[in-house]
């Protein structure tokens, strides 16, 4: 999963992107609205998670810009004020949710991994597939009631499958969301990483669609 942080305090913006990190996400920090926006428009997000008080462009506005070109992803807004005609605004401008500062950092990687789901259809933090069981808390997985030992990588690539359960998901996308938009081209890394998934899961568990990408089914 892929998380876009947009925080201009240089304390916070990086403890946030660690926090991300911890829990398995590939995360980016922006410190200023003009960045956030552009690169929210051009580059593809699991979730956003954006400070209001931003230099050169605010946080509601770029959320605005986001939303009036179909840009989808959830949004999870951070202010340090806590006034409830401002999450109504936030709200109303296309955000999914709202966290005031201070936050524990707990709480805001448990709401960006609930917008996550909910975003791909998911209400339950543990996803099954067919005899699969994927605990997206705990980072751990289970195979007809026997655990699965996966490294973070493997268990990121079977998480985004999960959540993309019925797509073919092509491997420059996988690549993009496993490592970032610098290794958005590394098929062979992906194809490595699958073949290393399968053996533990079992082959037929993750279908290949030539042409189109890699599918998770409940074989």
């Amino acid at each position: 999963m892929r998380a876009l942080v947009v925080e201009d305090d240089p304390d916070v913006g990086p403890d946030i992107v660690r926090g991300l990190q911890s829990a398995g996400l590939v995360a980016d920090l922006v410190r200023n609205g003009e960045e956030a926006w552009f690169k929210g428009d051009v580059e593809d997000y699991d979730v956003a998670v954006v400070d209001l008080g931003l230099p050169r462009l605010d946080g509601l506005s770029v959320i605005k810009k986001w939303r009036a070109n179909e840009r989808n992803f959830p949004i999870l807004i951070l202010s340090a004020r806590g006034d409830w005609s401002e999450k109504v605004e936030g709200i109303e401008s296309g955000a999914d949710d709202y966290l005031a500062k201070p936050f524990q950092m707990a709480e805001l990687i448990t709401r960006v991994r609930a917008l996550i789901r909910r975003s791909s259809g998911h209400s339950a933090p543990v996803l099954n597939v067919g005899s699969l069981r994927i605990d997206t808390r705990r980072m751990a997985a289970s195979l007809a009631g026997m655990p699965v030992s996966l490294s973070q990588l493997e268990f990121r690539l079977l998480n985004y499958l999960a959540h993309q359960r019925g797509r073919a998901v092509p491997a420059g996308e996988l690549a993009e969301h496993l490592y970032g938009a610098s290794e958005a081209d590394d098929s062979n890394a992906i194809e490595q990483l699958v073949a290393r998934l399968r053996r533990k899961i079992g082959a037929e568990r993750i279908e290949t669609r030539r042409g189109f990408g890699y599918v998770l089914t409940d074989s």
